[in-house]
C-alpha cells in the first residue's frame, strides 16, 4: 500500500477528530507543508468537529509547519512529534496551549 497523499490524508484527518476531546475548542490551525507535497492547509475546529481547507487563514491561533512527509508521519504515530519538534522537523508558533492539545485530539 502507497502512502497517502496529503490531500488523502487531510482528508481523512477531519474525521478521526476525537469530539470528546475537542469540546471547547475554538480554533483555527494553519498547516504550512513543504517539501514533495508543499501546500497550506487550515484546520478549523469548533462545536467538537473538524473541518478542513486548502489554503491560509491570517487570523489561526496555531501555526505548524512541516515537510509533507514528515507530518504525515507525525500524526500516523510513525514519528514522534515531541521528537520531531525538538529535531526542527516540526515548527509551531502561536497558541503553544493548543499545540500540546493537538496530538491528542485525532485518532489516525
Amino acid at each position: 500500500m502507497t502512502d497517502p497523499t496529503v490531500s488523502e490524508f487531510m482528508a481523512r484527518m477531519g474525521a478521526a477528530l476525537i469530539p470528546a476531546k475537542a469540546a471547547g475548542i475554538d480554533a483555527a490551525i494553519q498547516v504550512r507543508l513543504t517539501g514533495a507535497q508543499a501546500a497550506n492547509w487550515v484546520v478549523t475546529i469548533k462545536d467538537a468537529k473538524c473541518s478542513l481547507s486548502p489554503g491560509a487563514d491570517p487570523s489561526a491561533k496555531l501555526t505548524v509547519s512541516a515537510d509533507s512527509a514528515d507530518f504525515i508521519k507525525i500524526f500516523t504515530g510513525q514519528m514522534d512529534g515531541m521528537t520531531a519538534f525538538m529535531g526542527g522537523k516540526l515548527k509551531v508558533t502561536g497558541d503553544m496551549g493548543l499545540a500540546m492539545k493537538l496530538m491528542g485530539l485525532f485518532k489516525m
